[in-house]
């Protein structure tokens, strides 16, 4: 055998040799015995540059989030490269060979465009390259893991940053019950994990020292004529100002806020506002809050909201629907997919529960908990902030009372909640009791929907919510 610069292995196996000239069968008895040789990967290597392949939704370019890999490591296909986020949505990036990292194209924060080279791969030039392909959103899985899956009989779903988290901590993801969508184990998950097996509490937020007034000096009384002449004068100084203005440019969900908006200014907004007396439903959320807590969700008030509105779009579907740039065709969407206006550090993201229709009010309650959690934590997919078709603010949760709500093209609808107030009203006798007052404002597309349909619609979400034994009678 003639091999093109070789180096010895321990491992008892063939690689192909860039030059064969002779094979001897005497020669592979003996090699089972002894050590074998294999070309060396650096000799034959090629370099390829592995570009940012379309991911979806008309975008463009995306910012480099976190880096799974650096130069020099080595990566195998389907191995996870990065983390980036679009406007819409964070997506992991993962290799389409196996090879070595000789190169990274952008830093962290940077932006990558598609189309573009994002690292470049050293492969072996013997196993040729293959066209390039669209990127998947695909998290890898070691064989560890895969192991668990089949013994489990269901897949464990977990980003590599919660992975990583649990291989540090020593724990095995078949092991943790994950919360997520499709049982997607969150980082929660493996926090809240490890605090039942340590017994650990987090320990409170520091406060600051309180510190006592320091005591005023006792002083002597003096004369009226002594204390006006002992006044001291103000001297005026210039006031020295060192700031600086600074120019970052617009990326992420500000990105597609932009966009969203600007779209959102040819659409002719109608107005209607309303009061809501949620008395009755206040004290029904107290009744089924503990319920709802023995099963692990966290029952709000936006269930109620988004099922009735649900209810009353039914009624109304010309709310959910949606008009087409020419404005000649109107589209009734089978599917109430409500969005959820969500305030985040990432920014304003509208997330929405797929068929309300079909939900229960606890099912409602649990897809919020979910949305909320990735929301948080800057992980939802494209599949959760795409597809709405109606949308509900709740800006009373920081504390307003009306608000003007934009709609969401292609939406023709949406609405604005305010906070709860408790405040005076008068029965039917005239007697003056507390009541539990919610304000809502909404904005419809005055193209295709009038002023009485909208107040017909609101009036029926209002009845839903006022008495809400009513719900019971259109439930499915």
């Amino acid at each position: 055998v003639c091999i093109h610069r070789v180096r010895s292995c321990s491992g008892i196996r063939f690689i192909k040799s860039k030059y064969v000239c002779v094979f001897d069968k005497s020669a592979l008895k003996y090699s089972h015995q002894q050590r074998l040789f294999r070309t060396s990967a650096v000799s034959c290597g090629q370099i390829v540059q592995f570009k940012l392949s379309d991911i979806g939704e008309g975008i463009t370019e995306v910012t480099v989030k976190e880096w799974y890999i650096k130069e020099g490591d080595s990566v195998s296909q389907f191995d996870s490269i990065c983390e980036v986020q679009s406007d819409k949505a964070s997506v992991t990036i993962t290799s389409r060979y196996d090879g070595i990292i000789r190169k990274l194209h952008y830093n962290l924060d940077e932006i990558a465009y598609v189309g573009k080279p994002l690292v470049d791969i050293e492969i072996d030039a013997s196993k040729g390259v293959a066209p390039e392909e669209d990127v998947v959103e695909t998290p890898p899985m070691s064989h560890e893991e895969h192991t668990h899956q089949e013994i489990k009989g269901h897949k464990t779903l977990a980003t590599p940053a919660v992975r990583r988290l649990a291989m540090e901590n020593n724990i095995k993801l078949s092991e943790v019950v994950g919360t997520g969508k499709d049982n997607r184990i969150l980082k929660e998950d493996i926090l809240n994990y490890l605090a039942k097996q340590t017994g650990a509490i987090l320990p409170p937020s520091p406060k600051g020292e309180i510190i006592p007034p320091l005591p005023k000096p006792e002083t002597v009384p003096t004369d009226p004529k002594d204390k006006a002449r002992k006044i001291p004068v103000p001297v005026s100084r210039p006031i020295v100002f060192s700031g600086k203005d600074k120019t970052e440019p617009i990326t992420g969900f500000h990105k597609a806020m932009v966009k969203t908006m600007s779209a959102a200014l040819k659409i002719p907004h109608f107005g209607y506002c309303d009061e809501i007396d949620l008395t009755q439903l206040v004290q029904l959320r107290e009744e089924l809050k503990p319920l709802a807590q023995v099963r692990g969700v966290k029952l709000s008030f936006m269930p109620f909201f988004i099922k009735a509105a649900s209810l009353g779009l039914l009624q109304y579907p010309i709310l959910n629907a949606s008009l087409d740039e020419s404005c000649q065709n109107v589209t009734y969407k089978a599917s109430h997919n409500i969005g959820v206006a969500m305030d985040t550090e990432q920014g304003l993201i509208v997330p929405n529960v797929k068929n309300v229709q079909v939900c229960s009010v606890f099912e409602i309650a649990s897809e919020l908990n979910r949305l909320q959690s990735l929301g948080s934590a800057g992980q939802l997919g494209t599949n959760d902030l795409t597809g709405g078709t109606f949308t509900l603010s709740n800006i009373g949760t920081i504390g307003g009372t009306y608000a003007k709500p934009v709609i969401l093209p292609p939406e023709v609808a949406i609405g604005a909640l305010g906070k709860i107030q408790v405040l005076p009203r008068f029965n039917g006798k005239g007697e003056v009791f507390k009541a539990q007052i919610m304000n809502v404002s909404w904005s419809a597309d005055h193209r295709i929907i009038d002023g009485a349909t909208m107040a017909r619609f609101s009036n029926l979400w209002k009845s839903y919510l006022e008495n809400p034994a009513l719900m019971l009678l259109d439930l499915k």
